[in-house]
């Protein structure tokens, strides 16, 4: 006997369950900073993925497929004057150097970012923009592989917050509590 797994139809812009669509609560924050998310393949069909959630909030953002053999990456885009990457350890820029005008986040899991940073030498070199650690009580969905683990969306959020300030990050980090909040009352997301 075969059992089906029923599955509720997604939204097409936040990809997650219709039920628990979010669009009509993303706000758009316009910020100084370009965010560049590279997302990886893995991740772009995923319910659970937040870098898309992040792409439509941000106003200055441009959202990449990463590891795509259709879509080749346009390195040029990661080395233009100004550019560093979001990442939890590495070469941080000098405590002198301006503020990033483009900031690079990769939408994928800690192993993947990792192998894309590896195998990606223009990743390599940007200065980091290192986050500190997430505070105790963070809403999760789930318990984070590394310790300074955060949703692509809640990172963005952390560097909003730092490069721009509070009160711009302020949107995002609602939005991140709402999911969190929503997914958890549903008890799944499917």
């Amino acid at each position: 006997m075969s059992h089906r797994v029923y599955r509720r139809p997604r939204c097409q812009r936040c990809n997650l369950p219709e039920h628990l669509c979010l669009c009509e609560e993303i706000p758009r924050v316009e910020t100084r900073t370009r965010f560049l998310l590279l997302q990886h393949v893995m991740e772009a069909g995923k319910k659970s993925n937040t870098g898309r959630v992040a792409a439509l909030a941000l106003a200055n953002t441009r959202l990449l497929t990463y590891g795509s053999p259709a879509e080749a990456l346009d390195t040029t885009l990661l080395t233009e004057p100004g550019t560093w990457l979001l990442y939890p350890d590495g070469p941080t820029a000098p405590p002198d150097a301006p503020a990033p005008r483009q900031l690079v986040v990769l939408d994928a899991s800690w192993s993947q970012a990792r192998r894309m940073t590896q195998r990606h030498p223009a990743l390599r070199l940007l200065p980091r923009l290192v986050l500190p650690p997430p505070e105790p009580g963070l809403l999760r969905l789930r318990e984070p592989s590394h310790p300074s683990g955060l949703s692509t969306l809640d990172a963005v959020a952390r560097a909003v917050a730092l490069l721009e300030g509070p009160e711009a990050a302020a949107p995002l980090e609602r939005l991140a509590a709402l999911r969190v909040r929503r997914i958890a009352e549903c008890g799944t997301l499917t």
